[in-house]
């Protein structure tokens, strides 16, 4: 495996990296396992002094983290300082909520008295992708370092500039070492490391075939684990929806982060009466977006991540038309440097088509035409994800009875902002299980434990 930093808006390569050495990781992990031994017993307080200092960090040197991310991995600088302010509220927010999240639930038993406590585990092994690459960290560090537990994080090969960055930051905060530590290394010993009886519990934000592989692993070791994977979420119209306020959220769900993002809108389904002028403003909005410099303020298309994932997606797409979907938008690559995709639309996608449950993880929107509300949760409800999704309606009342039958993890009604920190992230089916931020997020990795009190005489 290689780490290397590759600018996919110059195409130009920036820096490589060397894996890992068996014996330098075999000295982390002994480190990570040490400094847990002292980190348990660091109060709430103690902890939070070090999470909130990186919080701040982060804050102060948003433009500067962001840049990182731009060059590495091409996401637009605005939604990258974006990204690193809210990695920055997230560990603001366990900073001052873990010891209220983890605090003592007093029970009421028949007799005597019982509560539940809880208590870190050890190491947490955290396995994270390019494309949030500070958010991905932030959602895991702040929760499970804040719980007592420390880490150790093996990002994703084509942002290894950002994952230097992230742990030198906890460093800078004065993170002792151990605390969380960055692995440059490779898939044979990051299965290695999941068997390590170090490693107490396993994290991982990928696809489904990684998910599966992972889960299975730290199942065989019976070691907890938490799987966020892909996501192909429905975004449902009614014939009563404003298109002023939903054609704007259709672009930004579909296209943010190139529309690179697991909880992006990407199946956008509309009933008949309004599918017509949906698609019309839709198809617009999307053509009005031009490709340019990510580090630019004005641009409004940045590229792919990598030059190999428009390759697959550009393939994906050839595949869905050549199985009868129709090109209502886009479809190529864009002529200049750089690897740049035309917005694209696919229409007419039959349940026969691979497209019709395969996710698109790129600006391609998938749209289908649908009788009623009814049809329009029937399909939602068909697939193989269940991470997000949305519906848009002047009625809430009738958005909330929609959402409550959609099979996902979240739900957003005429809205698709899943940036705030108290709100859990995750999802169902082949979406993955467990979830992230909120008060659930720091109870993943902790033992939850019962302490009773008898007041009974001792058994006959």
């Amino acid at each position: 495996m290689t780490y290397q930093s590759f600018n996919p808006f110059s195409g130009k390569l920036v820096e490589t990296f060397k894996v890992l050495g068996d014996p330098q990781l075999e000295n982390k992990i002994a480190a990570a396992d040490a400094c847990f031994q002292t980190w348990r017993h660091k109060s709430y307080a103690e902890r939070a002094t070090i999470i909130a200092k990186a919080g701040e960090i982060l804050h102060a040197r948003a433009d500067e983290f962001a840049r990182i991310m731009t060059t590495e991995m091409g996401k637009r600088i605005g939604e990258a300082r974006g990204e690193v302010e809210f990695s920055a509220r997230i560990l603001a927010y366990y900073a001052k909520n873990a010891e209220r999240f983890l605090a003592p639930v007093k029970l009421n038993p028949t007799n005597g008295e019982a509560h539940m406590e809880s208590s870190p585990i050890g190491v947490i092994f955290c396995v994270e992708p390019w494309n949030f690459p500070y958010y991905q960290l932030a959602r895991v560090a702040g929760p499970h370092l804040m719980a007592g537990n420390t880490l150790m994080v093996k990002h994703a090969s084509i942002v290894p500039q950002c994952a230097i960055a992230f742990e030198k930051l906890f460093l800078e905060a004065g993170a002792p070492v151990g605390l969380y530590t960055n692995l440059l290394i490779s898939h044979e010993q990051s299965d290695e490391l999941v068997e390590d009886v170090r490693i107490k519990g396993v994290a991982l934000t990928g696809s489904v075939a990684a998910g599966r592989s992972i889960a299975s692993r730290a199942g065989k070791n019976l070691k907890v684990s938490s799987m966020e994977l892909g996501g192909s979420d429905a975004f449902i119209v009614l014939e009563d929806a404003d298109l002023d306020l939903t054609i704007p959220w259709a672009v930004w769900g579909r296209m943010y982060n190139t529309g690179q993002t697991c909880c992006a809108a990407k199946r956008f389904i509309v009933v008949e009466s309004m599918a017509d002028a949906f698609l019309a403003k839709f198809k617009a909005a999307l053509g009005a977006l031009k490709a340019g410099d990510p580090m630019d303020e004005k641009t409004t298309l940045g590229p792919l991540s990598t030059e190999e994932a428009l390759v697959a997606l550009l393939k994906q797409v050839d595949g869905a038309v050549t199985k009868g979907a129709k090109l209502a938008l886009g479809g190529k690559r864009i002529d200049r440097p750089g690897s740049f995709m035309e917005p694209s639309i696919l229409t007419d996608i039959k349940p026969e088509n691979p497209a019709f449950r395969e996710e698109f993880f790129g600006p391609v929107a998938l749209f289908f035409r649908v009788k009623d509300e009814d049809a329009a949760i029937a399909l939602a409800n068909d697939s193989d994800f269940g991470l997000g999704g949305s519906v848009w309606t002047k009625d809430v009342a009738r958005g909330k009875r929609v959402a409550s039958r959609v099979e996902t993890g979240m739900m957003f009604i005429n809205n698709i902002d899943w940036t705030d920190a108290e709100l859990p992230f995750g999802g169902i089916k082949d979406s993955g299980y467990g979830r992230e931020l909120g008060d659930m997020g720091i109870q993943q990795f902790v033992n939850m434990k019962l302490v009773r009190t008898h007041n009974a005489k001792a058994p006959a």
